[in-house]
């Protein structure tokens, strides 16, 4: 969407999520208890950062069983209101005015440098790791930051946040860590459930968030 508007077309952005995730395979996602576990024995702040719109969020996360999971979602309409005075971050959650559904560059520093200027806001843009950060009052130098695009990953490497490149063993530009799969995350982060070591090393644990990808 965003190299479309950035190239001139002009179309409805509820349409276009509509007809694109109109056509998913849902039936193809399972409940994932082992992942729910992991997530809900996680005693820090996770919060979800997706460019996909609160419907696909919200219907892969229930076709998951991670609905309850995470304390926040940011996604496109976090980024992109249709109206920017309506939208609040209220209890983990942004919640657009008028609906009840409780969902929720500047080319730069590597961060797409030689993708066009779009008006959608979107990763792998730093003015939407930006926005992400003010919504759900997160602090990059202290988030730990999971994404299975290595592009995402760069560029919220350039801009503070610790990384980890989820769906490979190999490390990329920007990344910290790299994970075969998300449900290693407690062998290779043990010290994340110790949370006396979480508040000794890093004070204020409300200020930690896990950000786990929903891919559009």
């Amino acid at each position: 969407m965003a190299g479309l508007k950035a190239v001139g077309y002009d179309f409805d952005n509820d349409n276009y999520h509509s007809f694109v995730h109109g056509r998913l395979p849902y039936e193809n996602l399972k409940p994932d208890p082992v992942l729910r576990n992991l997530l809900l024995s996680l005693p820090i702040r996770k919060v979800i950062f997706s460019n996909a719109d609160e419907i696909h969020v919200a219907k892969v996360l229930r076709k998951l069983g991670l609905e309850d999971c995470f304390d926040g979602i940011v996604n496109f309409e976090s980024l992109n209101p249709t109206n920017k005075t309506s939208n609040n971050f209220d209890g983990g959650y942004l919640v657009r005015s008028g609906s009840s559904t409780a969902i929720n560059l500047d080319a730069t520093n590597g961060c797409s440098s030689l993708l066009p200027k779009s008006p959608i806001v979107c990763k792998p843009f730093e003015d939407a790791f930006e926005q992400a950060f003010k919504i759900a009052n997160i602090n990059p130098h202290k988030t730990l930051f999971f994404d299975d695009s290595a592009r995402n990953i760069e560029c919220g490497k350039s801009i503070g946040l610790h990384t980890v490149l989820v769906g490979t063993s190999r490390r990329t530009k920007g990344a910290d860590y790299a994970l075969e799969s998300i449900h290693n995350i407690r062998e290779a982060f043990p010290e994340l459930w110790d949370a006396d070591e979480i508040s000794k090393n890093i004070k204020c644990s409300e200020n930690v968030a896990i950000e786990t990808p929903v891919t559009a």
